[in-house]
């Protein structure tokens, strides 16, 4: 091979091996997203809600009718579409929403925004929307709130039935109220409650709750049935006190107290609940 012919295979070769090992390294460089991918998972009542998306920042930038613009499908976030999935039936502003996982979109303008729930969740940002996959809309009022860097979501002011979810970004946010169905949810499980202390725990949702009071009595009478302990047993002497029957109080009183008295572990109210208990006995003469 001529010398002039070898160098220019040496040096496409050499080309060809720097180009392959820059390319190898690009595969092995993780570079953080502009947006980072956010997820935020809690629990309302007894209903799971998850949302995940990704935070844009403002970056000096301006945002709304600008970056984002007004009267348009906006995808809620940055990258993907913004999804949220709800574990059980919920009420979105008083609407019914099934339970499921649904893309957030929404479109902003310089009064009520309109937030949209789409059947389809995983899609690219709003570019392949259709509006004849969504479940829900509803209209919400915006807020004006102090400087938000990145957007972000929240689920704050929860009830056991009720929660504010918000997303919050640049000066603006924009939330909706959700509902959920706690008591329908519980009734349905604590029907195959079988352990004393499951049977306790939910007669006394039930009663705290004024949730079906005959059903309570009969899942804390069932609890004592199988087993009685200080805690089936106190309660259900202060219920019977409240309700004016105090010998039959009297009764599951002492029994509490006596077993509370042999316990391993000494009952944190046991020293108040004797004292009631005599208290009660002498009302009685």
């Amino acid at each position: 091979m001529k010398p002039g012919k070898f160098f220019a295979v040496a040096l496409l070769t050499m080309f060809t091996l720097i180009t392959l090992s820059e390319q190898t390294l690009l595969a092995q460089v993780t570079l953080p997203r502009p947006s980072p991918k956010a997820s935020l998972t809690q629990t309302v009542g007894l209903t799971e809600v998850t949302i995940t998306y990704s935070r844009p920042g403002v970056r000096g930038r301006e945002i709304w009718g600008k970056l984002v613009p007004y009267n348009e499908v906006w995808r809620t976030g940055a990258n993907e579409a913004t999804t949220v999935s709800f574990g059980d039936d919920v009420l979105i502003e008083g609407q019914p929403l099934a339970k499921g996982n649904y893309s957030i979109h929404t479109i902003p303008t310089t009064g009520a925004w309109t937030v949209i729930f789409n059947k389809v969740a995983d899609q690219w940002g709003s570019y392949s929307y259709k509006p004849e996959e969504d479940a829900l809309r509803v209209q919400v009022q915006p807020q004006n709130v102090p400087f938000v860097e990145r957007m972000q979501f929240t689920i704050d002011d929860m009830t056991d039935t009720t929660a504010i979810v918000a997303m919050s970004w640049e000066k603006m946010r924009v939330a909706f109220k959700m509902q959920v169905n706690t008591t329908g949810k519980f009734m349905k499980t604590a029907q195959t409650a079988l352990s004393p202390r499951q049977l306790f725990y939910a007669a006394q949702y039930a009663y705290q709750n004024n949730t079906n009071p005959e059903q309570a009595g009969k899942w804390l009478d069932a609890s004592i049935l199988l087993e009685e302990n200080y805690q089936n047993l106190s309660y259900k002497a202060n219920l019977l006190a409240k309700e004016g029957k105090i010998k039959e109080a009297v009764k599951y009183g002492e029994k509490a107290v006596a077993i509370g008295k042999a316990a391993t572990r000494t009952p944190a109210d046991l020293a108040t609940f004797e004292k009631q208990v005599l208290d009660w006995k002498k009302s009685k003469k």
